[in-house]
């Protein structure tokens, strides 16, 4: 029986307004028609992942977060500092959708027989505007999930799984062999941690709290070093030296955790060194800064000689540089280990409507490890 689909559905949008003011609400959009190659999502499942946060509150202080509007159509205004108003030049007053990826089941197909192979079942989906109940988008930007499959199981099978596939693939590329890791008892995280154990990589985890050490050594984390420990520049330097990596990923961005990360790998590889230079050693440490928990400036003191890189990391250029088909090759990693590897836990399950309460966002808006929000659009 086919699902009656409704002309318009609700999405949430967010505002950022020349006059230095955010605005959260919930926008009517029209669901068009698929193309044939084509499907309309009904979404049911979509994470609350950093990247989507920073979109969703832009440089906005969420302590100033006032609730407004109806409790049909709840609004959530709040200040954006007139330091930040530089930095959101190139989105004001622009009415934004919000969410890189979701899972859902599809209820009406374009013409072509991809399209029409996707009707009726479970699928991941990518491509933002996930934060909607109906998203129209191609179905090459959709994964069918396993049978069986929720799709709350399926909401997160693209960012963090790909991020942390992604990671080991560029070690290989660049000639590393281990990896460094930072907010590691995060979601991605953990699922880096099981990738590593399963291939057989080193991996040194990077935490800011002993609680979140526990975790990881709880799922078998090997190296595990706590950020807020009085040794822990110590505790790095000899994961380092032990595990060879030279090559770190980072989601903090801002302090002084990249130029640590930096000094204690040269300090690891002069341990090896048999001859004195004044530029260090040879071999290249490479920092990827890949997140912003941290809005402040990366700060560093180069005590980590000349070979040496910090640069940015991005999933979506990085599929760009290995190509469909060996993105393809991961994906199918993904939906092979979606319930083991790249399973995503999650602490409440809210509607677009909860999800615009004050109380909420000062949980959720956190993003602290253990405390990952799901969005269900089509929630009540």
């Amino acid at each position: 029986m086919p699902i009656e689909i409704p002309r318009t559905a609700l999405q949430l949008r967010s505002l950022i307004k020349r006059s230095g003011e955010l605005e959260l609400s919930l926008f009517e959009e029209a669901i068009p028609p698929p193309k044939p190659d084509e499907v309309i999502v009904r979404v049911e499942a979509a994470p609350m992942n950093p990247s989507d946060l920073g979109l969703l509150f832009g440089a906005a202080d969420m302590k100033t977060a006032k609730a407004g509007g109806t409790p049909e159509r709840p609004v959530i205004t709040a200040t954006v500092p007139d330091a930040a108003m530089k930095a959101m030049a190139g989105r004001l007053d622009q009415s934004m959708p919000v969410g890189n990826e979701g899972a859902g089941v599809v209820v009406a197909a374009g013409a072509s027989p991809t399209a029409q192979a996707q009707l009726g079942k479970t699928v991941a989906a990518i491509g933002g505007a996930m934060y909607t109940q109906y998203r129209c988008l191609p179905a090459a930007q959709c994964m069918p999930l396993p049978e069986g499959t929720t799709p709350a199981e399926g909401a997160s099978a693209f960012v963090n799984p790909l991020t942390a596939l992604g990671m080991v693939e560029t070690m290989k590329r660049e000639g590393h062999k281990a990896l460094v890791h930072t907010a590691a008892a995060s979601n991605l995280g953990q699922m880096l941690n099981r990738i590593c154990l399963a291939d057989g990589i080193e991996l040194v985890n990077i935490v800011r709290r002993k609680e979140q050490a526990d975790i990881l050594r709880a799922i078998g984390a090997k190296h595990v070093c706590d950020a807020s420990a009085p040794a822990f520049m110590e505790d790095l330097t000899e994961a380092l030296a032990v595990t060879g990596a030279t090559l770190a990923f980072d989601a903090i961005g801002g302090g002084k955790l990249a130029g640590q990360i930096l000094n204690a790998m040269e300090a690891a590889l002069l341990r090896k060194s048999t001859e004195y230079s004044r530029y260090g050693t040879t071999t290249h440490k490479q920092v990827y800064i890949y997140g912003g928990l941290d809005r402040g400036p990366t700060e560093f003191t180069r005590g980590f000689g000349m070979s040496w890189g910090m640069g940015g990391w991005l999933l979506f250029s990085f599929l760009q540089k290995i190509g469909p088909e060996q993105a393809a090759k991961l994906k199918a990693r993904v939906a092979a280990e979606l319930k083991t590897t790249f399973a995503s836990h999650y602490t409440r399950e809210v509607s677009m409507r909860e999800a615009l309460k004050p109380e909420e966002i000062a949980v959720y808006g956190r993003q602290a490890t253990g405390e990952k929000y799901l969005l269900n659009p089509n929630r009540a």
